[in-house]
């Protein structure tokens, strides 16, 4: 069996308590957790918190790790609409900057890469920002399946920066 070799030449991040790896590095080294009462700017904890186990509907943390900044996404620096980017679930608009960032971290240009076999692995698993939107039936609009589905978000960095090429 013939095995290519894969290098991972950049990366790029976002944790609880550091917005890039040099911050994530410094956190790991100083041996830091950034887990932290519920931000008020999240939700409101009284409304969801209570101590009881067996209350439906209600958590019994007042803690998490959260991520700051995710309501600055600039979606015109990635070509996409101010309306468009409303719909797109933060966990995509996040992916484009950290695979912006890693590419950065390379020294990699994208426009280079624009055509290229690269091929964009994404893991990914909760879609909360979805189930908000359906919450609201006139929130929904044509990006609604795009911006919420996890299965477009490789899609979503493929298509940004040019990294599929014709197989004809």
């Amino acid at each position: 069996m013939d095995r290519d070799s894969i290098a991972i030449i950049g990366m790029g991040c976002r944790f609880p308590g550091a917005k890039n790896l040099e911050e994530y590095w410094h956190l790991l080294c100083e041996g830091r957790h950034a887990i932290t009462e519920v931000p008020a700017t999240r939700w409101n904890i009284e409304e969801f918190y209570d101590p009881d186990l067996t209350k439906p509907d209600k958590m019994n943390t007042r803690w998490g790790g959260f991520l700051e900044q995710v309501d600055q996404f600039d979606p015109q620096f990635f070509n996409i609409s101010p309306r468009e980017a409303v719909s797109i679930d933060p966990q995509q608009r996040l992916l484009l900057e950290v695979a912006w960032e890693a590419l950065e971290d390379a020294g990699k240009i994208p426009e280079y890469l624009a055509g290229t076999s690269t091929g964009v692995f994404v893991g990914i698993s909760t879609f909360d920002y979805d189930k908000l939107r359906i919450a609201n039936p006139l929130s929904l609009d044509a990006y609604a399946g795009t911006g919420t589905t996890n299965c477009i978000a490789a899609n979503r960095i493929s298509y940004t920066f040019n990294l599929f090429r014709a197989l004809f």
